[in-house]
C-alpha cells in the first residue's frame, strides 16, 4: 500500500512553531517528528495533505517566510519503507 504526504522541515524549534500557529489557523495540518529520512537541525515537521501543497507554498510566500530556515519535502511510504524528494517551492 502507498501513501503520499508533505512535510515543512525546519533549521529552528523556535521558526517551527511560529510557522505551525500561522499554519493551524487555515489549514488541517499536524505537528510531527522529523522523518529520518530528511536532514534537519530541528526534530519537528509540518505534516499535511498534497490537496493543499499549492496553498501552503503561497502562505510561506505571502508570510516571507525564510526561505533558508524551511524546505518541503514530497513522503512516499511503500509499506514500512519511506522515500523523501525535496520540493522546489521558492
Amino acid at each position: 500500500m502507498e501513501k503520499e504526504f508533505y512535510v515543512i522541515a525546519f533549521e529552528s524549534t523556535h521558526y517551527a512553531i511560529m510557522i505551525e500557529k500561522k499554519l493551524k489557523e487555515k489549514y488541517n495540518i499536524q505537528t510531527i517528528p522529523t522523518p529520518r529520512e530528511i536532514t534537519a537541525s530541528c526534530g519537528l515537521s509540518i505534516k499535511f495533505e498534497g490537496e493543499i501543497l499549492e496553498d501552503i507554498k503561497n502562505e510561506l510566500i505571502y508570510q516571507k517566510s525564510d526561505m533558508n530556515l524551511l524546505n518541503i519535502y514530497r513522503i512516499i511510504r511503500v509499506g514500512n519503507k519511506k522515500e523523501a524528494e525535496k520540493i522546489n517551492w521558492r
